[in-house]
Formats: C-alpha cells, sequence, structure tokens
C-alpha cells in the first residue's frame, strides 16, 4: 500500500497512541517530584511520531531511513525511562500500566525496524528523485505485474 500522507501510516498512528499512553501516565500525581524523569519520558514518546513525520517528509529513502532509525532510538529511550519508573518508589501502583506502555514501544520499534529494513532493499530513492518518466516506467511495471498476476489465477482456476 502507498501512503501520501505520515498521517495515514500505521506505525505512525502507534506511535502517537504510545505518545498519548505517555501523557496519561506522566499526569498521575507521584510525577510531581520526578519533574526530569517525566519531561524526559513525554519528549522520548512525542520524538517517535515527530522523526517518523519528518522523515517522512524529507522525500528520500535514504533520510526516511534515517530518521527511522532515530524513531526507533526514541522508542528505546522511552522503553528505559519506563524501566526506571518501574524501581523508583511510589510506582508500584503504575506497574501494569508501565508494562502496557513498554509493550507498545517494543511494538512500536518491530514495525520500525521491519518499515527500514524492507526501505534497505528497495531501489526506490524516493520522491524527491522521481521524474515523470520514471513515474511512468513504475506505473507500467506495476501494472504488468498485475496483469501478470491476474492471468497466472485465471490459468490456475482452468486447472
Amino acid at each position: 500500500m502507498k501512503y501520501n500522507r505520515f498521517e495515514e501510516l500505521p506505525v505512525w498512528k502507534a506511535a502517537i497512541e504510545l505518545a498519548i499512553g505517555v501523557f496519561n501516565l506522566t499526569a498521575r500525581s507521584m510525577f510531581r517530584r520526578y519533574y526530569s524523569v517525566r519531561n524526559q519520558l513525554e519528549r522520548s514518546a512525542m520524538s517517535v511520531s515527530n522523526n517518523i513525520a519528518e522523515g517522512f517528509e524529507r522525500g528520500t529513502t535514504q533520510e526516511l531511513l534515517t530518521f527511522l532509525y532515530i524513531a526507533r532510538g526514541s522508542s528505546g529511550e522511552t522503553r528505559s525511562a519506563l524501566c526506571l519508573c518501574e524501581q523508583l518508589p511510589g510506582f508500584g501502583d503504575l506497574k501494569f500500566e508501565i508494562s502496557n506502555l513498554k509493550s507498545r514501544a517494543e511494538e512500536v520499534s518491530r514495525q520500525l525496524r521491519a518499515w527500514a529494513d524492507s526501505l534497505q532493499n528497495s531501489d526506490v530513492r524516493g520522491q524527491r528523485y522521481l521524474t515523470n518518466k520514471t513515474k511512468q516506467a513504475s506505473k507500467e511495471t506495476r501494472e504488468r505485474q498485475e496483469f501478470l498476476k491476474e492471468l497466472e489465477q485465471i490459468r490456475n482456476r482452468k486447472h
């Protein structure tokens, strides 16, 4: 599937959900004692979706890859801060919520890794490099592949 806007990306949506969950967690009163932890946790969680968006908007595959790895790092940073919270006094009642957020951060990391892996094996250099000629050639290749796939399906139905 081709996405035209970063807001359509499932991994961006998952990263936004992670950030919302983190902000809901840090709104709790026990975070008043740990301002720097709250601040760092919120910033790292926001950084995940922001880096996905920035990389997507850059227009080249290489820049997108760079920002996907930065986003993945921010997801790890969020998970690390959540691990710290589990160890801090006063957070015992939040272990379940923290554990769920860690799982979400890990899932976002997995999605980012899978996307990065697929991009590394791609010949597409990015939107910035596409000309009308290369767009047309890409469209023709895609249409040819779809046609051949349909022929194969028809052939398989006859046998």
